[in-house]
């Protein structure tokens, strides 16, 4: 079993940066679908309230959250289905 984990790792470490640039894609979506245009503000960013930068922050933690559980959970079914054994 622990050679399934060894095995896995690279795996995992590829689907991670995938779900990275597919949760950066969804988070930049959503924010363009709340703020009608422009970019996110950063933590660093002067004119932006601390309202409007934690809401970013949280929206986005969410959304990294949810694609990384998502994108995980698929790559570790389809390592069972392929290897008959549970990676994780």
């Amino acid at each position: 079993m622990k050679g399934a984990k060894v095995a896995y790792r690279p795996v995992g470490l590829a689907l991670g940066a995938v779900s990275g640039m597919i949760a950066g894609a969804a988070f930049k979506q959503a924010w363009k679908m709340i703020e009608g245009e422009g970019d996110a503000p950063s933590a660093t960013d002067e004119d932006r309230s601390w309202r409007e930068v934690l809401i970013a922050a949280a929206l986005q933690g969410a959304i990294f959250a949810v694609v990384k559980a998502a994108v995980d959970r698929s790559g570790a079914v389809a390592a069972r289905r392929v290897t008959g054994t549970w990676p994780g």
